[in-house]
């Protein structure tokens, strides 16, 4: 029976090629569409899986309250990883962990530059690293060092790593002592080398003698793993008050109230924001979203099956009733539909699986991935014919039962004709489709608009032409020697040192006073810049008032703000004005612009620019203007080589660095026009048939229409109107759809453009213009037909 089912099937597909290719090529992009969808879904849900202890390892964390809004935080206070480690016992293991820098690295004469951590000797065990050589351990002995494959093997080739020296910034020798696998990237641990974290102390001195013991200052991070016995809730419950135990100031314990909990692995991906101390969510979103977006194309695929199987049902009335005549049941002639449909499905499936292999590349590296098709995995298998029967079940549904409940009499007798009423269920499966592909194409357009906001945005500094380079000990030591020689060159005109590159800002601080402040607002916080000379100068930012840091004055006490800093602190005339930071004396000596470092879709948050030669990490280079940049960066690599030895000369464009806080945004709009651009695609293509079968079934009509004198416009104006009506339809819907969801988006962004009119003009435009274009050529080659053969038969 099945093997007839089979026979029967391919005959009518060979039979109809070109509706069989239109039908396989549109299963075929929806299921390509479905598929790359769940693979990257996929990605970001398996995100840290990878890690055995997965289910027991989290984040500690803190909520607290700076002017009246409570925040939460990863960074935490240096003591606190030694306290949890000896307070409680519910830890089985825990990590102090920084935030992970770039560190030069040599053996003999090579020298690279790589991303790692400085981070607890638990980490090694906590996340399960994969060791390939060397101790089980190796992060014991604090002047170690653990690297990845990759990195070994830039170093050692086929040599064995374990016991070599590795130099570190050029002044501290690091043994291998062990080579561990690269964790995949979607993983929330990721490095090129770890260091044990006991080594910052002896490295850095500062870190011994302000943080070991303050309590104030948060600036790392803390992995902690639980005995599987333990319970949660009362981790938290226990932790909460640790660090606001250690404080008497009335400020902290009525105001800022620190409050600790821990954070699962589990969401450390998918639902990373919190909201008034509360976690709202995250990223999960647009998986959910984009997860939605799949399976509307995939139905949009499906739609174009039913609607051409349905379209064509005068064609195989007489099958259908010649096969009920001899005896066939309703449920047998069902299955012969949906066997039919399902084969279509395995083709579609097949040339899907093509389209996807040659367009992974391509999607990991928009969506910066490492995806690929599990062919070896049975599993992998399983899920694929599971989704191609689903698939041809969803497409084969409607038109199986559709033609087996034909009257096999009137089929028979030639009374069945495809009338008005016929053909609304279709008319409602062509709205449906276009309706889903513009709310699709509103949103690409919104989401750009968005993105174009955010870009056209004034940042309140100059950005092009504006390098950074990492700070190091050598650059600090051969400062003033540096930056002689770089100016004296023409390949700069500026250059200066602060604490945060101008792409971002790394520090807050709070207790600040001014004239007439109240107790509570020694909460509010402030984003801190720390610098000596030339700041604004190299970053061209204008000051609005005052004066930059100078040689010529005493500037140790002196601090600069930005506008929503003097707005904060309402002050009339700042210039001159006494503040108090932590008791500490302070005068305001200038006013910059509010200059955007973070992301341009937040307010810009209140700034203090402070003078301070020894909190310092980043160097800012202005490059000569009159100088193209691959000149002055080819004078300034000597230079750097000369006075920076154990560093390879990298360094950072600030404006493309700037681009990079669009990457989220670009990202959403990337995937959003492709899915659109395809789901119009695969919607044309069902118009396309649908006009091709239109033009067929009125193929007399058009012979007569044209013996009587139509014109082609006539014509063609004729068998275009059905379509466009129905577009027009189409955009009815799909325009309060699309102008509500759009809303909704935006509404995650306090700077967000508005949703103009003429988004919803231009779409209505578009979707016009590729329906005449899709139903005009065979609605053309209809009108240009000769009539005398279209009539002959008559």
């Amino acid at each position: 029976m099945f093997k007839n089912y089979f026979k029967t099937a391919w005959r009518n597909i060979i039979k109809n090629k070109t509706y069989s290719v239109i039908n396989i090529l549109g299963l075929a992009t929806g299921m390509a569409v479905a598929m790359i969808i769940a693979l990257w879904m996929y990605d970001e849900i398996s995100a840290n899986k990878n890690f055995k202890n997965y289910d027991t390892i989290y984040q500690v964390m803190m909520h607290q309250t700076f002017d009246g809004f409570r925040g939460t935080q990863q960074a935490l206070p240096y003591p606190l990883g030694e306290e949890l480690k000896n307070k409680f016992p519910d830890f089985k293991a825990v990590a102090m962990c920084d935030w992970g820098q770039r560190h030069s690295l040599m053996y003999g004469e090579k020298k690279i530059s790589k991303f790692g951590h400085f981070i607890g000797e638990e980490a090694v065990s906590m996340f399960s690293l994969n060791i390939l050589e060397g101790s089980k351990n190796p992060l014991h002995d604090p002047y170690s060092i653990v690297l990845t494959k990759e990195t070994a093997d830039i170093f050692f080739g086929n040599e064995n790593p374990i016991g070599k020296t590795i130099k570190l910034d050029n002044q501290t020798d690091l043994k291998v002592t062990a080579v561990v696998d690269k964790e995949p990237k979607n993983s929330s641990l990721t490095f090129d080398y770890l260091i044990p974290f006991q080594l910052e102390e002896s490295l850095y001195p500062w870190v011994k003698q302000y943080h070991k013991t303050n309590w104030g200052n948060n600036s790392w991070q803390i992995f902690v793993q639980l005995y599987d016995k333990a319970n949660p809730e009362s981790v938290n419950a226990k932790i909460k008050n640790d660090v606001l135990s250690h404080f008497t100031d009335e400020n902290t314990l009525k105001h800022i109230k620190p409050e600790l909990f821990i954070h699962p692995m589990r969401k450390w991906r998918l639902y990373s924001d919190f909201e008034n101390g509360k976690n709202t969510g995250g990223f999960i979103k647009y998986v959910r979203m984009f997860g939605i977006l799949g399976l509307i194309v995939l139905l949009i695929a499906c739609i174009n099956f039913m609607n051409l199987s349905t379209a064509r049902s005068e064609k195989r009335a007489k099958e259908v009733g010649v096969r009920k005549a001899v005896g066939s049941g309703r449920k047998q002639l069902i299955n012969q539909f949906l066997n039919e449909s399902v084969l279509m499905a395995s083709f579609a499936f097949l040339l899907a699986l093509g389209m996807l292999t040659l367009a992974l590349p391509y999607f990991n590296k928009l969506t910066d991935k490492e995806m690929s098709l599990q062919v070896a995995n049975p599993v992998f298998w399983l899920i694929m014919i599971l989704f191609t029967l689903v698939t041809g079940l969803l497409a084969g549904s409607y038109p199986a039962f559709y033609l087996s409940s034909f009257n096999p009499v009137r089929v028979l007798k030639g009374n069945l004709k495809a009338g008005k009423s016929s053909s609304l269920p279709r008319k409602i499966l062509v709205v449906i489709q276009f309706a889903s592909s513009v709310v699709l194409m509103i949103g690409t357009i919104i989401v750009y608009q968005q993105i174009q906001y955010g870009k056209n945005k004034p940042i309140g500094f100059n950005n092009k032409g504006l390098i950074s380079v990492d700070w190091s000990d050598d650059i600090a030591k051969h400062f003033d020697a540096l930056q002689q020689e770089l100016i004296s060159s023409g390949a700069a005109i500026s250059i200066c040192q602060s604490n945060s590159s101008p792409s971002e800002l790394q520090s807050n601080n709070n207790g600040w006073e001014w004239k007439g402040s109240q107790p509570v607002e020694k909460s509010v916080l402030f984003s801190t810049i720390t610098t000596t000379y030339d700041y604004t100068k190299t970053l061209g930012i204008k000051l609005l008032a005052g004066r930059d840091f100078s040689r010529d004055f005493a500037d140790s006490n002196s601090v600069i703000l930005n506008e929503a800093a003097v707005k904060r602190m309402r002050l009339k005339n700042p210039v001159g004005e006494q503040l108090k930071w932590n008791d500490r004396p302070m005068t305001v000596i200038g006013v910059i612009p509010d200059i955007q470092m973070e992301s341009p879709y937040r307010p810009i948050s209140p700034l203090t620019i402070i003078f301070n030669k020894d909190w310092v990490g980043n160097l800012d280079v202005r490059l000569n203007p009159n100088m193209s940049a691959s000149k002055a960066l080819a004078l300034m690599k000597p230079v750097f080589d000369r006075y920076n030895p154990a560093y390879p000369f990298e360094y950072r464009f600030a404006d493309e660095e700037y681009a990079k806080k669009f990457d989220y945004e670009e990202l959403v709009g990337n995937l959003a026009a492709i899915i659109a651009a395809l789901a119009i695609f695969i919607s044309c293509l069902g118009l396309f048939g649908l006009a091709s079968f239109t033009a067929e079934q009125r193929v007399k009509e058009i012979g007569v229409r044209k013996v009587l004198g139509a014109s082609v416009f006539n014509l063609w104006r004729l068998l275009s109107k059905d379509f466009v009506i129905l577009v027009l339809l189409s955009c009815a819907i799909a325009i309060p759809v699309g102008w509500y969801c759009m809303n909704e988006w935006l509404k995650n962004y306090q700077y967000r453009t508005s949703i103009n009119v003429e988004v919803f003009v231009v779409v209505v435009l578009a979707a016009i213009v590729i329906t005449l274009l899709t139903v005009s050529f065979q609605a053309i080659r209809a009108a240009i037909a000769n009539p005398v053969k279209s009539l002959r038969t008559e």
